[in-house]
């Protein structure tokens, strides 16, 4: 329901509409995603503000978060974790910590795989009892250039409706529970919805959204990692009350499991059939990774957006964000497409 959070209210009460940052300033930009998708698009836009906020999905259900989510009942600290590495700065403080929170135990015992910065994020849940208390400390041990919040304070579990997920019922559609079997899932990802089906926002995230100059959704895995947010009521409604820009950042390749085969272009109609009100302002793809612009322009214009078509990818062919490329595509958009400019 749009107006449940009093800011949103206030806005739609008839503030006056912001008009741009004075000359110089920096935008205030959210991110929004999970997983390497979203630390791809963090690495990027760190390097074009100061004023970066991350919020993360919190439904992963796989390796260290999920045995820390089963045995402790808390939020899935993996994704939030990654974000904050991502944040980390280029000088030697920043990438030890970086290595030092992404690094893995090694053992025949209960340690192994778990992440030690999973570990010390749960840690810090447990004495402060504060999720977005105890993020804002370990990103200032970091010397994070950004802040990371998770987009729900309860742990949330991801369905998809499936269709062929049995090979030998091709045409069945049936429900496929948890992230990391949803990301991986054969068969033809329908939709998806979370349980429970009416989570609370983190207020700092939907604060974070209404504050925003411009928001940035995805890349990543499109059903697990970018739609999901868009599947928490209050940060939808966020979203789409928002007079920040909407970004929407598309993916290098189709993803082995829940979108193979899915083009550009599809991917912008799947995420608009989930959040049929959200209008987008630009969407950004790989000039290499679309081979029908008009169908992808016209896509993007059914949500009211641009098509802005960079050299984004790793020049080593993987199918990966160059951070620079990418913060370089970033960078124009935002002096493109902003109110006013330049930002720096």
């Amino acid at each position: 329901m749009t107006g449940r959070n009093p800011r949103l209210r206030r806005l739609r009460g008839g503030d006056t509409p912001r008009t741009g940052r004075r000359r110089g300033a920096q935008p205030k930009v959210v991110a929004l995603g999970g997983g390497m998708g979203l630390s791809a698009s963090l690495a990027a836009l760190r390097r074009i503000t100061g004023d970066l906020t991350a919020v993360v999905t919190v439904a992963d259900d796989g390796g260290s978060s999920g045995r820390l989510r089963k045995e402790l009942g808390v939020l899935p600290p993996g994704d939030l974790r990654k974000a904050l590495a991502a944040l980390c700065g280029d000088d030697e403080w920043g990438q030890t910590w970086s290595r030092v929170i992404q690094h893995r135990f090694q053992s025949q015992g209960e340690l192994h795989e778990h992440a030690v910065g999973n570990l010390l994020i749960v840690a810090l849940w447990e004495q402060l009892g504060d999720h977005v208390q105890a993020l804002d400390l370990v990103g200032r041990l970091l010397g994070a250039h950004g802040r990371v919040l998770p987009m729900s304070a309860v742990p949330l579990e991801l369905q998809a409706l499936v269709r062929g997920h049995d090979p030998a019922r091709p045409d069945e559609v049936g429900t496929v529970r948890g992230q990391a079997t949803v990301a991986l899932t054969p068969g033809e990802v329908q939709s998806v919805h979370l349980v429970p089906n009416d989570p609370p926002a983190v207020p700092d995230a939907v604060d974070a959204v209404l504050d925003a100059d411009w928001v940035v959704l995805g890349p990543g895995s499109w059903f697990s990692s970018v739609i999901p947010h868009l599947l928490v009521p209050e940060l939808l409604d966020a979203l789409v009350e928002t007079r920040a820009r909407r970004v929407l950042s598309l993916n290098l390749a189709p993803q082995p499991g829940e979108t193979e085969g899915f083009s550009p272009q599809r991917h912008v109609e799947v995420l608009g059939r989930h959040a049929p009100k959200l209008a987008l302002d630009v969407v950004l793809a790989d000039e290499a990774a679309v081979p029908d612009r008009e169908s992808l322009a016209d896509a993007a214009k059914r949500l009211g957006a641009a098509v802005e078509l960079a050299p984004v990818a790793r020049p080593d062919g993987a199918p990966r964000h160059d951070p620079e490329l990418l913060a370089a595509a970033y960078d124009r958009i935002f002096r493109m497409h902003g109110r006013i400019g330049p930002w720096r």
